[in-house]
């Protein structure tokens, strides 16, 4: 396991943008893949993007399409979402994991990050 630790959460109006930053404690974050995941109250924890320890190949939900960017820069431990034209449903707590497993369900992730806010106002 790896310790994360998100940031840039915040508060952003309908169409504007925000980038979110996932730091790892340790090199062997290079080893893992990573996913972005976000949750709402009484709802449950979905994914929002993955990418694989090379960062080769990506996943996205169908809600962020277009609108989300996945990346990874290995030499500095540090993974990112880019999200643009940002919605008010996009409002939830984001966090990211990371694991071996190339997975899209937060069950095939074994580290995670204590999350950040994302508040998007219409």
């Amino acid at each position: 396991q790896v310790q994360l630790v998100e940031s840039g959460g915040g508060l952003v109006q309908a169409g504007g943008s925000l980038r979110l930053s996932c730091a790892a404690s340790e090199r062997t974050f290079r080893s893992y893949a990573m996913g972005w995941f976000r949750q709402t109250p009484g709802k449950e924890r979905e994914i929002v993007a993955a990418i694989t320890w090379s960062g080769g190949s990506t996943y996205y939900a169908d809600s962020v399409k277009g609108r989300f960017t996945i990346s990874r820069d290995n030499a500095k431990n540090t993974g990112y979402l880019q999200m643009n034209s940002l919605k008010p449903e996009d409002t939830a707590v984001y966090y990211c994991a990371a694991d071996l497993r190339y997975g899209r369900t937060p069950y095939e992730y074994n580290s995670w990050g204590q999350g950040t806010q994302v508040t998007v106002s219409s």
